[in-house]
């Protein structure tokens, strides 16, 4: 946690916000390392009964002709084109580009401690991997969370071709021979080790009729080791108290289970039932306030809730409303013409149980079985039902459309809008309150730029966790929050919001909000947000002064790329980008009464300046989609100097 903070200052800053328990548990961890303990520690269960009679038989798998009626002609090609990339020796990183599998090391491997504590290189691997920003273990353990097995396991079920089958067993010796348990980077990390367990127990019940004796007997091996590499460093991920801790948590139990190891069960039932409860907000949003972070959390939830089902094991029932809450917020999120979310928070890519042919940000399969799962209601049945296929979760009797779901999110006929607003507890990472944004027919017209990299060199260092690059407001140059580090966010200011009943026909529905990030500096941001009947929306921003003084207000909004055009107007600018569906208007004025010299109008896209003046930052003008990818886009700003109250007035119009 204090890895990368500056100064004793901020060191102590966070022991006082975060509390004494995540950095006492992080100390402790840092202990087992220097003083060799997890490297004297063997990766052995303590029982030596590895004969399992209920390794493929935690849960039941669909039918042949069940998942070809799930797929359809369409989801079949995909599945299949697909499974025969990843036969040929690639599979697509993140769910972008395709991109070599590689499983294992150019260089002997040392134990996994010494990459932990610096003392020896990352090894390469032997086909470099095609990014070519400084070196990111993120991109090294992505192919060994072995997401790609669910892509050949389902295309073996759906076609029985013993290829898919021999293309796993291949990779998987391939990672048992060249990764001997405690050695490598692919054993550093508790929750890398956690995924993979789960997807192997996975395979085991989908190549069982492939398998030979010998196999079956490494497989089974190989899941109880990963099991017995968890608890050592538990509280490592008991410090984080994030994904780390649900991932590994759910693991154990799953090992505990399949293996009738009591310990293991016991331990991961009881963390695991801890961190939910802890870790999702009496609204239902996860404690890293992040889409995908989110996905992952409620994909290895409705994991465990497979494996109980077989057990015949319910939820607690305070665990049990926690999930349900989750559910229901990740349903109230999700766009309902193409399934994405806003890219709210960070974004590392993690997709772990690939369990459908959707594209990576369609969140709709996983929507889809929490709901089934959790919810008195579900979405219509479409091509997103597969993960629920393989999950167990028959449909519901009642469904809805994502558009007509109870949300306090505003809907036009076509749009809709997400205006950002939380109380923070921690581990949060963006600095984005009252960012807005805005869909309209599946285009996400005024959007997050994502995350893009945690680990590059800068100015790639997580830049997009700035309060700069979100629609929103800074003022003087200054975040909303305290960057502590390039995963840590101090000085918590939350944000309020309500809805409010306006006697106007014209108005669809409005939401006021505000936050104190700026009470330091004698400022107060407020915002406004209508929806109107015509599918008008506008959004005003107002700088209340609490003290005397004289500031620099920046009203930025990141676009989506297209063809554009720019008009000045007094006080105010419209700039037109044209999208498949014809041109989007947004006009942008300030009602402060300033001259022309106080007031700035910029445009960047993909990191240069193509209209008016800025100190143009390279990461302006971007948006990552999924983890190491990002696109251009446009980044609009208005900077106004001002010592009295302002006003900012964004109108979006679209074609009729």
């Amino acid at each position: 946690l204090i890895k990368f903070m500056p100064s004793i200052t901020t060191s102590l800053k966070a022991l006082t916000q975060l509390g004494l328990e995540p950095p006492v548990l992080n100390a402790l961890y840092k202990v087992g390392l220097w003083t060799g303990y997890y490297r004297r520690t063997k990766f052995e269960p303590r029982s030596s009964n590895l004969e399992l009679s209920n390794i493929a038989s935690l849960f039941p798998l669909p039918s042949h002709e069940q998942l070809v009626q799930t797929l359809g002609v369409e989801g079949k090609a995909a599945l299949v084109k697909e499974a025969d990339e990843i036969v040929g020796g690639k599979f697509r990183m993140f769910g972008g580009d395709l991109v070599p599998l590689q499983l294992t090391f150019n260089e002997p491997l040392q134990h996994w401690t010494a990459y932990e504590t610096g003392q020896a290189p990352i090894p390469s691997s032997p086909s470099p991997i095609p990014f070519s920003l400084s070196p990111d273990l993120k991109f090294i353990w992505e192919p060994a969370r072995f997401g790609w097995a669910f892509t050949l396991g389902r295309a073996y079920t759906l076609t029985q071709d013993e290829k898919y089958a021999g293309a796993f067993w291949k990779y998987f010796e391939q990672f048992t021979a060249g990764n001997p348990p405690g050695l490598g980077p692919h054993w550093m990390n508790g929750q890398e080790v956690a995924i993979r367990l789960m997807v192997l127990v996975w395979c085991a019940h989908v190549f069982t009729k492939a398998e030979n004796e010998e196999r079956r007997k490494q497989l089974i091996s190989s899941i109880a080791q990963h099991a017995a590499r968890i608890p050592p460093t538990l509280i490592y991920a008991r410090s984080q108290n994030n994904n780390h801790l649900i991932t590994e948590s759910a693991a154990l139990y799953t090992a505990g289970v399949a293996f009738d190891q009591p310990q293991w069960r016991e331990l991961g039932w009881l963390h695991l039932n801890r961190a939910l409860r802890a870790q999702i907000s009496s609204y239902g949003e996860y404690i890293q306030h992040s889409a995908n972070y989110h996905r992952l959390m409620m994909q290895t939830v409705l994991w465990v809730n497979m494996i109980l089902k077989g057990q015949h094991q319910p939820w607690p029932s305070l665990t049990l409303k926690a999930l349900t809450r989750a559910a229901h917020w990740m349903f109230s999120m999700i766009d309902p013409a193409s399934g994405q979310t806003p890219n709210l928070g960070s974004n590392d890519g993690a997709l772990i149980f690939p369990l459908s042919s959707n594209p990576f940000n369609d969140f709709r399969p996983t929507v889809q079985a929490a709901a089934r799962a959790f919810l008195r209601t579900s979405l219509p049945a479409g091509a997103w039902d597969e993960m629920s296929l393989w999950l167990g979760l028959p449909a519901s009797t009642h469904t809805s459309e994502s558009d007509a779901y109870l949300t306090d999110n505003l809907r036009g006929r076509d749009s809709w809008a997400y205006l950002r607003t939380s109380t923070f507890k921690s581990r949060h990472t963006h600095m984005d309150q009252l960012h807005f944004d805005l869909w309209w027919r599946g285009l996400n017209l005024a959007q997050d730029a994502g995350t893009y990299l945690y680990n590059g060199e800068p100015p790639w260092d997580n830049p997009l966790a700035l309060t700069r690059v979100h629609n929103t407001i800074t003022v003087d140059g200054h975040d909303q929050m305290t960057r502590g580090g390039r995963f840590l966010v101090l000085d918590w200011f939350p944000a309020y919001s309500e809805n409010v009943l306006v006697a106007d026909e014209n108005v669809l529905g409005r939401v006021l909000a505000y936050h104190k990030g700026y009470r330091r500096l004698g400022i107060r941001h407020e915002r406004v947000a209508t929806v109107f009947t015509d599918e008008r929306w506008q959004v005003e921003d107002k700088l209340l002064f609490k003290r005397p003084g004289r500031h620099v207000f920046r009203l930025h909004w990141l676009l989506l790329d297209g063809e554009w055009e720019m008009q000045e107007r007094e006080a105010g600018i419209r700039i037109r980008v044209k999208s498949k569906y014809g041109w989007i208007t947004l006009n942008v004025r300030s009602d402060s009464h300033i001259s022309n010299s106080e007031y700035q109008v910029s445009l960047v896209r993909a990191g240069e300046l193509v209209y008016g003046q800025r100190d143009v930052k390279p990461y302006e003008g971007w948006v990552s989609l999924t983890y190491g990818q990002k696109v251009p886009a446009l980044s609009l700003a208005l900077e106004v100097t001002s010592s009295k109250v302002t006003t900012f007035t964004s109108e979006f119009l679209f074609p009729k």
